[in-house]
């Protein structure tokens, strides 16, 4: 895993995605688990379990029921068994396997910024555009009463069905095919039980393989009519995204995401995750450069043309800070307040910048 230098703490700690930072802040105040006590009134805690309760039936249970949630939401298991995909589909390294390592990823050629060729950069478009269907169709399902495993297979039927290969799917061992992010997930939700209900948010993360190259996009969207906080969350962070994609030309510093994000994030009382970073996107799924989204960091480097990578701020709208679920994937804003995630692939072209997973 990569580090950033920077002044003091904190420490940076290898998590699932290589080409992602998690990023440990020391704090004064800590509970067991490592994360600071957020006291809630005897009516709040009582609402939290009330609705957690709520999400279960019969036949489905909590598999962390002692863990310190920060907020109502609760995974639903059993998760249903890993969706298969056809052997005519070409595969990553990671399909097969028992732990799912990208090897390829951690290799010293990884480390340098690939410039792809005018070919590589056709099948780029390709997969990208593809990448976007698949989101629109799965998105097109968000509703009331449906469950995030029900996205789920929505959104694997659609990318086997274009011969490519869900990209998450096993990944360091990841589960599913989708991610699926809800209220105060920041990222990496795993897609379960739990029925959406009227007032969520939930960002869908597609990823997918498709000639050898791997395309990567998110958007939040609102479950039904959402409150006027997590309305300003999910513009704040499109308009964020946006603001970034703008000043992407040869020659532009990668700090610059940063230095341009998080302005629009605290002039409209939100914060910017610093444990998640965009990434590199090409052969490999996660790679070089690595490009914070937070203002002043010291990411050394310059735009040119032929690079593709991913700029995906993560918003919140109280701490900035995440801790995660003991699956080891589910990360969670620390207070419980919500989260919202865009994503596009963009490759830097001679006169500056095309964004490859745009919606058409």
């Amino acid at each position: 895993m990569r580090q950033i230098k920077r002044q003091r703490l904190p420490i940076l700690l290898p998590r699932m995605f290589q080409g992602e930072l998690y990023v440990q802040h020391p704090l004064k105040k800590r509970s067991h688990l490592g994360y600071p006590f957020f006291h809630t009134t005897g009516t709040e805690h009582k609402q939290v379990h009330a609705a957690a309760k709520a999400a279960m039936t019969p036949e489905t249970f909590n598999p962390f029921p002692s863990f310190s949630y920060t907020g109502p939401l609760r995974p639903v298991y059993p998760l249903t068994p890993r969706r298969s995909v056809p052997e005519t589909i070409p595969k990553p390294e990671w399909a097969d396997t028992a732990q799912g390592i990208p090897h390829q990823e951690q290799t010293r050629a990884a480390q340098t910024i690939k410039i792809l060729s005018a070919k590589e950069q056709d099948i780029m478009r390709e997969v990208c555009r593809l990448g976007r269907e698949i989101l629109d169709i799965t998105a097109a399902a968000v509703k009331p009463g449906v469950t995030t495993d029900e996205l789920d297979a929505i959104c694997h039927k659609a990318t086997v069905d274009r011969d490519a290969y869900p990209s998450p799917l096993n990944y360091r061992k990841f589960p599913k095919s989708l991610c699926t992010s809800v209220n105060e997930v920041i990222c990496h939700g795993i897609p379960d039980g739990r029925k959406l209900e009227e007032g969520d948010i939930i960002n869908l993360d597609v990823s997918l393989y498709y000639k050898g190259f791997h395309g990567d996009l998110n958007a939040t969207y609102p479950v039904g009519e959402v409150d006027e906080d997590s309305k300003r969350l999910i513009k704040t962070t499109r308009e964020a995204l946006d603001a970034a994609i703008a000043i992407c030309k040869p020659g532009a510093l990668f700090r610059d995401i940063g230095n341009t994000i998080e302005p629009i994030a605290k002039a409209n009382g939100c914060s910017v995750v610093r444990q998640y970073t965009g990434h590199g996107c090409n052969q490999l799924f996660h790679t070089v450069p690595t490009l914070p989204h937070y203002a002043k960091s010291k990411t050394p480097g310059t735009m040119k043309p032929g690079m593709t990578f991913t700029i995906e701020p993560m918003i919140n709208l109280g701490t900035h800070q995440g801790v995660h679920w003991p699956d080891d994937w589910t990360c969670t804003t620390v207070d419980g307040k919500r989260s919202a995630q865009f994503e596009e692939t963009l490759l830097i072209t001679e006169t500056g910048v095309e964004v490859l997973t745009r919606a058409r």
